[in-house]
């Protein structure tokens, strides 16, 4: 079995649309999980595509693949649950 590449595709409105902090974090749009750079990337272009209008809109994708290699020891957060 291949390994999964999860991608995490969520955006929302940003504060200013020059840097990446959300103006309200209650109301990040979660598009969804997706298996594959691929998918992320066509849903992330739909999603883009969809709020051009507004400039303050942005959608970003999280390889969450990249957050935890089972190869590699816990991190000592991991160790406190």
């Amino acid at each position: 079995m291949s390994q999964q590449r999860l991608h995490l595709v969520f955006g929302g409105e940003l504060i200013d649309p020059t840097k990446n902090a959300f103006k309200d974090v209650d109301d990040i749009h979660i598009v969804g999980m997706f298996p594959n750079y691929e998918a992320a990337f066509n849903a992330w272009k739909a999603e883009a595509q969809r709020t051009v209008d507004n400039a303050h809109m942005r959608y970003f994708i999280a390889h969450i693949h990249r957050l935890r290699d089972e190869e590699q020891p816990a991190s000592s957060t991991e160790e406190l649950g």
